[in-house]
């Protein structure tokens, strides 16, 4: 007699979801997370925002930076109001039209580069330089809501002349470039020949979207070169090191990694070619990619190793990997992203903050790495894999991360650093990029949980998030300069290599990797269940010109160069080829033998920090 009872409970429950879906599924946005308190949420991140602003305008303006405890300003990179630079296209991104109107007449009446000051090339063009590409690009397009009438390509001008005063760090015999240059004077005799290889490789999409918008190619020639010279000094592993000398293109230091002194440099293969459409970028982040995943990657965790021999170096977490989440969600693997996230994100609830560093061998904050300097990173990865999923986890994780800042890192002007993640103590200074990214993050997340009513969810263009957050359009004037979707086969030299013509889904994912709807069969949720590289982005099928089998170095002629160190010490007959003389492999293996963990009991027991559910380890509490 119990079953018709059921049957009609099961029909009932089965109708309300036809006839309310919404009503239905947004009351379960997260455990804990009603669709108001999505809300209030997104409202509590725009609050955070405007109360570090407004500390930075009132304190320190135009300083480079405020010192939130003592409510003072410092200079850190150049002395030209760098925060109000890196916060252009948050603000618009908020709807702050008159404030990012006066901002930006403000920096085009007062900024100059002409100053004899030694800077970074990396911050410098990230920070400064992006976000004056930015904010070009949001103010003189009438379709981006936020066209200032009297706007006359200030921004745009001022972008120019300071790549211009970069370019002399590129005049190196490898292309690669000098980490510093002064902007008055150029290099200095006695610049350091050494510099990361994410200081060379991460300055392709801001030099080559103002070389769209100059129509000056020069810009993006010497980055572009930068990337091939640091490619072809590879390993025949296809690892990279982390710092290299720009004159001989000798590895100084061969720690291979997806964290410091390397991380952008994957993150700036794949977007570029998102943004322009080149392939050859993307040909190299495969084999990257794939060559990163079968040597560092020691699920979910991922490790340093040697780049000419994979041996394990240092088993450590640092707070900069938390972005490589999010660059697989954009390169459509998705599994591997989230068991990383999942093991990222137990650091977090158990310190409320990420260190800098935590060893994966003692399960303890890496003594010296105990820091949180308000990073986006774990954010930013937050953000996408909600995107891709719908998952209401992310939702928790990025509530969780909200009420870490505002209990542990708030204080009287903005936000602090946090010195010691163990004991919260905090520390007198706020980066520019917690305002470009931290907060711009959150921000995101939240309102698409509620329902996007932005500029990045609902606007006329789909955009490409450069490494410190700034959000660059793909206009047909940036994106279309060159074809790279094409009928196939083509272009393969041999007549007879035909391909069978489909649609690829993995090709429309790539060339939407903003639409909140372009994420294929896993848009609302529903995930493959092994998803793997090799699967998500097949190596033919959907490129103009690529034949079956030809490697990068075939097609672009960009050799594998062994450095000398290896020559000497490997017999003739083991010396690995050119990559015009390899097949190219970039299938990722699940395991590999390189990669042990340095404690198995200890990796078995650290797949999630808190074991299975427990509360997070919040300031709060």
């Amino acid at each position: 007699m119990e079953a018709p009872k059921t049957k009609v409970v099961v029909l009932f429950v089965s109708l309300l979801f036809i006839l309310y879906p919404n009503v239905v599924v947004q009351r379960t946005l997260a455990d804990g997370v009603t669709p108001d308190e999505a809300k209030q949420l997104r409202d509590e991140v725009r609050e955070m925002f405007y109360h570090a602003f407004d500390g930075y305008m009132e304190n320190a303006f135009p300083r480079d930076e405020l010192r939130p405890l003592s409510c003072g300003g410092e200079d850190t990179l150049g002395g030209y109001a760098l925060t109000l630079i890196d916060s252009l296209d948050t603000l618009a991104l908020l709807g702050d039209r008159d404030r990012f109107t006066a901002s930006v007449e403000w920096i085009g009446k007062n900024l100059r580069f002409d100053i004899n000051k030694t800077v970074s090339v990396f911050e410098t063009t990230i920070r400064v330089l992006g976000g004056l590409l930015s904010a070009h690009l949001l103010a003189s397009d009438y379709a981006t809501g936020m066209k200032i009438p009297t706007y006359d390509n200030q921004l745009l001008n001022l972008a120019e002349d300071l790549a211009r005063r970069l370019l002399p760090v590129f005049d190196t015999p490898t292309g690669i470039p000098f980490g510093s240059v002064n902007l008055l004077y150029g290099v200095d005799e006695r610049e350091s020949k050494i510099t990361s290889t994410a200081g060379g490789g991460t300055l392709t999409l801001e030099f080559g979207v103002l070389s769209r918008l100059t129509n000056d190619p020069i810009f993006e020639q010497v980055t572009k070169n930068a990337v091939r010279g640091l490619w072809a000094r590879r390993s025949k592993l296809n690892l990279v090191g982390a710092h290299i000398n720009v004159f001989t293109g000798e590895w100084t230091q061969k720690d291979a990694g997806i964290g410091t002194s390397i991380d952008s440099f994957y993150e700036y293969l794949l977007k570029a070619y998102l943004l322009f459409g080149d392939e050859e970028y993307l040909f190299i982040f495969q084999e990257a990619y794939a060559a990163a995943m079968q040597y560092l990657y020691n699920d979910p965790w991922y490790v340093e190793v040697n780049m000419d021999s994979g041996a394990l170096v240092w088993p450590l977490f640092n707070s900069l990997q938390a972005f490589w989440p999010g660059l697989q969600v954009l390169a459509g693997d998705i599994g591997p992203a989230i068991r990383t996230h999942n093991a990222f994100f137990s650091v977090w609830k158990r310190y409320g903050f990420t260190p800098e560093g935590f060893n994966l061998a003692s399960l303890s904050v890496q003594y010296g790495q105990k820091s949180y300097p308000l990073r986006p990173e774990l954010m930013e990865s937050t953000y996408w894999l909600y995107k891709a999923t719908r998952d209401p986890r992310y939702l928790d994780a990025g509530r969780d991360m909200v009420t870490s800042l505002q209990y542990g890192a708030r204080c009287s002007c903005g936000y602090c650093h946090i010195s010691d993640v163990e004991f919260h103590k905090q520390e007198d200074h706020m980066e520019s990029f917690f305002l470009a990214e931290t907060v711009k993050y959150l921000w995101l997340l939240f309102d698409l949980a509620v329902g996007p009513d932005n500029l990045v969810e609902n606007g006329p263009y789909k955009y490409i998030f450069s490494t410190e957050g700034h959000i660059l359009p793909s206009t047909p004037q940036i994106s279309l300069a060159r074809e790279h979707c094409s009928y196939f086969g083509s272009y393969c030299k041999s007549g007879n290599i035909k391909q069978q013509h489909h649609k690829s889904d993995v090709a429309s994912n790539l060339q939407e990797t903003n639409d909140s709807r372009s994420f294929g069969s896993w848009a609302h949720g529903g995930l493959p269940s092994e998803s793997t590289f090799s699967d998500s982005i097949p190596l033919s099928g959907f490129i103009k010109g690529f034949c079956p089998g030809l490697t990068h170095g075939q097609k672009f002629g960009v050799s594998y160069v062994m450095s000398a160190d290896t020559q000497q010490n490997t017999p003739t007959n083991e010396r690995a080829p050119t990559v015009s003389q390899r097949q190219s492999d970039t299938a990722p293996v699940e395991n590999s033998d390189h990669l042990r963990p340095v404690n198995k009991k200890n990796h078995d027991n650290f797949q999630e920090l808190d074991g299975g559910g427990s509360k997070s380890n919040s300031p709060q509490e």
